[in-house]
């Protein structure tokens, strides 16, 4: 037999491989896209998949094991630290201990409950939107939020090759961003995430000094896409630099010739930490549409990592499968902050006395 250890922010790698079964460990810190993409593989194979793990918060851990309970051909156990006697209660009360002298009595406490005792409910130790994620579903914003086609649609994008390029769609109306849409994958080019937002097939090829661009057929799967009339397509600074595959141009250019130069557009430049605000300063007042769960989930977990020779929490959030979706959040934050809440399309005027472009825009948001 042949073991092979794998992340699962590079699920992509073992797509192809025809394993006899899969063990996650750690799921709850795993990228739950991994599991989509090999179901398949053991399905066909008559294999089965394995699951260990301690929670954090009720993500899509949470949601394996309350699926696994339902069903007749799964099996589930939850087992906390006074079942499975590994510690004796005298020794638990110095954990525990151990813990609020670490980290505080609140997170201390959190981090004892999760630990020893399984708890889905636990606060996730160094989240970095905690409060305003829970208060985003609290107060009924994480909820059914409908396109609007009256009002343009913005994606904001971080972009990754072998890990995922994650993208966020949203609207804004007056002051309240309107987030309705996610998308991420990995290993792919920039025309099939172009395709992705048209709801249609792109193919974009480099012909001489120029970009080519050919449309194929429509994708049913996301026909949705179809309607939304797109304002801006926000991308980060390395989209400038970065080339998929072989073509020559960067992202930023291979875009350009599906979307129109006055549609693609570099965030404007801020530090770390500044988006951060940025992004919380959003997160307190925005709807998110239950089609954003994948990304929203990841949000959830992004996160500081606990220095333990410090006692203090590392100053950059911790980079895996959670980061791309983050980052593309934090620069729609910025890209929002950055433009002027849309308007409506306009009504025709019977006698219009003076012509305009409502989609003009100062240079320096290009940047």
């Amino acid at each position: 037999s042949t073991w092979q250890c794998l992340g699962s922010d590079n699920y992509a790698g073992a797509i192809g491989s025809t394993p006899a079964g899969i063990v996650y460990s750690e799921w709850s810190q795993a990228n739950p896209s991994s599991r989509g993409y090999l179901r398949p593989i053991l399905a066909e194979n008559n294999g089965w998949q394995v699951y260990i793990t301690t929670p954090r918060g009720k993500n899509h851990a949470y949601q394996t094991y309350r699926s696994a309970l339902r069903n007749d051909n799964a099996f589930a156990q939850l087992l906390t630290a006074d079942d499975t006697t590994v510690f004796s209660p005298e020794q638990l009360l110095i954990e525990k201990q151990e813990c609020i002298d670490t980290y505080g009595p609140d997170m201390g406490l959190a981090l004892f409950e999760q630990e020893y005792y399984c708890s889905f409910d636990a606060a996730i130790l160094g989240a970095i939107w905690a409060g305003e994620l829970a208060k985003l579903e609290s107060e009924g914003r994480y909820t059914e939020v409908p396109h609007n086609p009256d009002y343009k649609v913005y994606t904001a994008w971080d972009i990754g090759r072998t890990d995922a390029t994650a993208i966020w769609f949203y609207q804004v109306i007056g002051n309240e961003v309107r987030i309705i849409d996610f998308y991420q994958a990995s290993l792919r080019d920039p025309d099939h995430f172009a395709g992705q937002l048209i709801g249609q097939e792109v193919q974009i090829d480099l012909v001489g000094d120029g970009v080519e661009v050919t449309y194929g057929d429509d994708l049913p799967e996301i026909a949705h896409r179809k309607a939304y009339d797109y304002k801006t397509v926000w991308l980060p600074h390395d989209a400038r630099a970065k080339t998929f595959a072989a073509k020559g141009k960067s992202i930023q250019q291979q875009l350009l010739a599906v979307f129109g130069w006055d549609k693609v557009k570099i965030v404007p430049s801020l530090s770390k930490q500044d988006g951060i605000t940025a992004a919380r300063k959003m997160w307190n007042q925005c709807v998110v549409d239950h089609r954003t769960e994948e990304g929203l989930e990841a949000v959830k977990q992004y996160r500081y990592m606990w220095d333990d020779d410090k006692k203090c929490f590392r100053d950059n959030p911790v980079h895996d499968w959670t980061s791309h979706p983050a980052d593309a959040s934090i620069y729609l934050a910025i890209a929002w902050q950055a433009e002027a809440p849309a308007d409506p399309k306009p009504k025709p005027r019977q006698t219009p006395d003076y012509e305009f472009d409502d989609d003009e825009e100062d240079d320096w948001k290009t940047g």
